[in-house]
């Protein structure tokens, strides 16, 4: 393969994961134009909701199927759909045909960045390179975080909702384009049998798992018939995957790869790791807003996306001078300080301090991870399994994160409930959002509001903070495996 074609291939890609990652953060900057134009106030998480729950439940699903027919051929087919999604959504006349369109979206994003990740394995075999790739790639992710707001806005009040989906067909077109020419897979002559009993199975418990962590807390009571009835759908679904996983030829998840250590240590890092980002994504620009009065400011977040980033990066350069259990133990070391010093954070803390400690948290108590552990999965894992390994790393960040979500939600809420039962007529903290509405507060009265929300937002990251703890007892016993070259791995001109 040339400089030049590996340039190309690293670029289609890298636009991909970009236009993936990006959309969820966009549309959340448009939403109130897309609830102007088409209604649908009700059902507005959905939009979001639909997009992850079909990103995550099939994310396994195409590493699978990528590992069996290829990669190429997996990805092509996730920008289709992601393109197919974001242009019906653009077409959009009501809010149902939008969730409906944006769940087509999520199917096609996840193939695309759990792929992403197997292609550059496959590709570059100098361990250097492949983790200083990786860590890119994860820095794209950043990227997109921060830019997504601010473009959304920009779209959205400048030309239109609709232009924030119809500018995913150009990146994603061209994306497709390059790799479709570029990019050179082997042919297997094996006719695999595919097993499709696991594949529903896995769709259907991760689904209804996500669900109950969605809803539960917020819409119903965790002892609700609903919730508990998920649950025991996700009880019931499980025990029949193993059982069917054991038995089939080419299970969709092959079970033994958790024997692996490295595997199944790095498969709960990951979720722990998602509990702490996500909650941070979902509360920080509360904080910022709610607490330290900063509205109409991506103060907070910006900062902690941009340090992510360059947390990424930096794992991925130091991957081969480190074991993994030694980047897990200071990762997960860094999350239980930073959720205890977000525990702290009030009204009266300074505003520096405050991005201080956001740059903290996304350089290394979340970034760093992004690159090593996909980078510790695929060096461990058999080289036949290495798209199922990738996507296992996503999955279950995916799933950490909803969980996080919904737990800290959970805690934020009873707290504020508790702590404002027949405070009056200004018991309500979501004034503290609003910032006309702030403004009409009485000071006193302000003041503790906002003790009440950075409290109860505190208790919230005691939360993560507990189970970063635990990610860090389960680091101490991945053993010392850390990235080598593996000779066996082919020159990088097929895929």
């Amino acid at each position: 393969m040339t400089k030049r074609t590996e340039t190309l291939i690293i670029s289609a890609m890298i636009l991909g994961i970009f236009m993936a990652s990006l959309d969820n953060t966009i549309v959340s900057a448009s939403i109130n134009q897309v609830i102007k134009d088409i209604g649908g106030f009700e059902q507005m998480s959905w939009v979001f909701t639909a997009y992850i729950l079909a990103s995550t439940s099939t994310m396994l699903v195409f590493g699978k199927l990528s590992d069996i027919y290829g990669r190429k051929l997996f990805f092509l087919t996730g920008i289709v759909l992601f393109l197919l999604g974001s242009a019906l959504c653009g077409m959009a006349q009501n809010i149902d045909q939008l969730i409906f369109y944006r769940t087509i979206q999520g199917v096609g994003s996840g193939a695309l960045l759990p792929i992403s990740f197997t292609i550059i394995f496959s590709i570059f075999t100098d361990p250097t390179k492949a983790a200083k790739m990786t860590g890119i790639f994860a820095g794209v992710f950043g990227l997109s975080s921060v830019l997504g707001p601010q473009l959304g806005t920009w779209i959205s009040e400048g030309l239109s909702w609709r232009w924030c989906f119809y500018v995913n067909l150009p990146l994603g077109i061209l994306s497709f384009l390059i790799l479709f020419f570029a990019l050179i897979e082997t042919k297997s002559n094996l006719k695999p049998k595919i097993d499709y009993l696991g594949t529903i199975l896995l769709i259907t418990t991760t689904i209804a798992v996500m669900l109950a962590f969605e809803w539960g807390g917020k819409k119903y009571d965790w002892s609700s018939t609903v919730i508990l009835g998920l649950f025991g759908v996700f009880t019931v679904g499980i025990i029949l995957f193993i059982f069917t996983e054991k038995r089939a030829k080419e299970p969709i998840l092959p079970l033994h790869l958790f024997k692996d250590k490295v595997i199944s240590g790095t498969s709960f890092i990951v979720f722990c790791q998602g509990v702490l980002m996500f909650s941070a994504i979902t509360y920080i620009p509360i904080l910022a807003v709610g607490v330290l009065g900063r509205h109409g400011s991506n103060g907070l977040l910006t900062p902690m996306m941009l340090s992510l980033m360059a947390g990424a990066s930096l794992g991925g350069i130091l991957m081969t001078k480190f074991s993994f259990r030694t980047f897990y133990l200071f990762v997960m070391g860094m999350g239980i300080v930073t959720s205890g010093l977000l525990f702290m954070v009030g009204p009266d803390t300074p505003f520096f301090e405050v991005v201080l400690l956001m740059i903290l948290l996304g350089s290394c108590g979340i970034g760093p991870l992004m690159s090593v552990a996909q980078n510790a999965v695929a060096n461990t894992i058999p080289k036949q399994y290495l798209g199922i390994a990738n996507s296992l790393v996503a999955f279950f960040r995916n799933l950490g994160g909803i969980f996080g979500a919904s737990i800290m939600a959970t805690i934020v809420n009873n707290y504020v409930q508790q702590q404002m039962t027949g405070k009056g007529s200004f018991s309500n903290p979501d004034a503290l959002l609003q910032e006309q509405s702030s403004l009409q507060i009485p000071a006193p009265v302000l003041h503790v509001l906002r003790g009440v929300l950075s409290d109860a937002i505190g208790h919230g990251f005691l939360f993560a903070l507990i189970v970063c703890g635990i990610g860090f007892i389960i680091s101490m016993f991945i053993g010392n495996a850390r990235f080598t070259y593996k000779g066996e791995k082919e020159k990088a001109t097929e895929v």
